[in-house]
């Protein structure tokens, strides 16, 4: 969503439009569950999460910027509610993601690419699964929400350049859990 479109919405949405709100749910609330049952690793927090999230919006619409941009603000809130819900809980939850967004290549189509697909989501899911939360989270936010990094940052509340540090450890990471060789001196991927 454009950032125009973003804060038309927003503005109709402070008027009291229940369309526009509609319109920003419908838009968002599939990316937020997904971001939020991945960082939860339990659909049903995520589902709790997102709809906290929803609630903080109505609730505090009136109270936001007109140039407030809904997208970082809505990621913002809803990592927010996840490190809550970690504080008061002490655990993470079990889960059964679907990785398959972090596939670089087509969808499979024979059923050697269906095994082959599978046993690479099933190393991707076990190798997330390892890394810690703020290396999971940023990897998640760039590399399956499809943020910018400044943008991705701004939801984590770090700066840009931590940022671009956490993810370079975080593909490291996934690449050593993936058993992946790295690079060559020199080559860049």
């Amino acid at each position: 969503m454009q950032p125009d479109t973003e804060a038309a919405l927003l503005r109709r949405l402070q008027s009291g439009d229940e369309d526009a709100f509609d319109r920003i749910f419908e838009h968002f609330h599939p990316r937020l569950v997904r971001f939020l049952r991945h960082m939860a690793k339990n659909q049903d927090v995520a589902l709790d999460l997102a709809e906290e999230t929803w609630l903080r919006l109505v609730a505090g619409a009136a109270e936001l910027d007109r140039d407030t941009r809904l997208t970082p603000w809505l990621f913002t809130v809803a990592r927010n509610l996840y490190i809550s819900y970690c504080r008061s809980r002490l655990r993470e939850q079990a889960y059964t993601a679907d990785y398959a967004l972090l596939w670089s290549g087509h969808l499979p189509r024979s059923p050697l690419d269906i095994a082959v697909f599978q046993q690479y989501e099933q190393r991707l899911e076990a190798a997330l699964d390892q890394l810690p939360l703020a290396y999971r989270e940023a990897l998640l936010l760039v590399g399956v929400e499809g943020f910018k990094p400044m943008d991705a940052a701004a939801i984590i509340g770090i700066s840009p350049e931590a940022l671009r540090q956490r993810l370079s450890r975080a593909r490291a990471m996934l690449s050593q859990l993936m058993h992946i060789p790295a690079p060559e001196k020199g080559v860049r991927r």
